[in-house]
């Protein structure tokens, strides 16, 4: 398999492997989208998938200013608890996905974190796309709502401090316990294989930004 080509700032073919800022990562997801067919009375779907501290949420709230202020739908906020992962896939199509693709807004109750218990409700509305990101969202169960899936990943390390400096020490304790259910799930799933788009997010050097990885890689 020939490996897909990194596109550089300008949208210029570059060298596999060739580091982007976020707005050119975006613009290619973008562009897939545009490029892909879509069919049914909702609204086209990206999700953006891959383990914690990767930087879906940052991706995805700039894929979605990039899409003229597509809804977002976090995971997160489907999540019943720390151990709740795998429960969160079935909510997700249930509640989210299969009545956008019906046509019609999605209403869920959003999970509250500090009271363990479901709260506010959240209406999303029947947009013309609307982005998921979060753990879970690239399984298989709601693929067949998903016109495009995205994967981001980093290095361990990497994803670890970035969880810590985003939720702090109350986050250490469950770092171990989210990803074990992680691994569980992506394995079970295949969904940086299944992914149609994949970065990592730990590029070399001072600048960040994102690395495409080849599709046979």
């Amino acid at each position: 398999m020939v490996p897909d080509l990194v596109l550089s700032g300008d949208g210029s073919p570059a060298e596999p492997g060739r580091v982007l800022g976020t707005a050119a990562a975006v613009d290619l997801v973008v562009d897939r989208l545009r490029r892909r067919p879509h069919a049914g009375p909702g609204p086209a779907v990206v999700a953006v998938d891959g383990p914690s501290g990767a930087g879906k949420t940052d991706f995805a709230t700039a894929l979605a200013h990039a899409l003229d202020g597509a809804p977002v739908v976090a995971m997160d906020d489907l999540y019943p608890g720390w151990d709740g992962l795998e429960a969160a896939v079935p909510l997700l199509t249930a509640e989210v996905l299969a009545p956008l693709g019906a046509g019609r807004p999605a209403r869920f109750r959003r999970y509250d974190w500090a009271a363990g218990r479901r709260g506010e409700l959240v209406v999303v509305p029947a947009a013309p796309v609307v982005v998921v990101e979060g753990v879970g969202c690239g399984a298989r169960e709601p693929a067949a709502h998903v016109d495009l899936l995205v994967w981001l990943d980093a290095a361990p390390a990497v994803r670890f401090a970035r969880g810590m400096a985003r939720d702090g020490e109350t986050y250490r304790p469950h770092w171990r316990r989210w990803a074990a259910q992680e691994e569980v799930l992506f394995a079970r799933e295949e969904t940086r294989a299944r992914a149609d788009v994949r970065f990592r997010s730990d590029p070399p050097g001072p600048g960040g930004g994102l690395v495409r990885e080849p599709a046979d890689a």
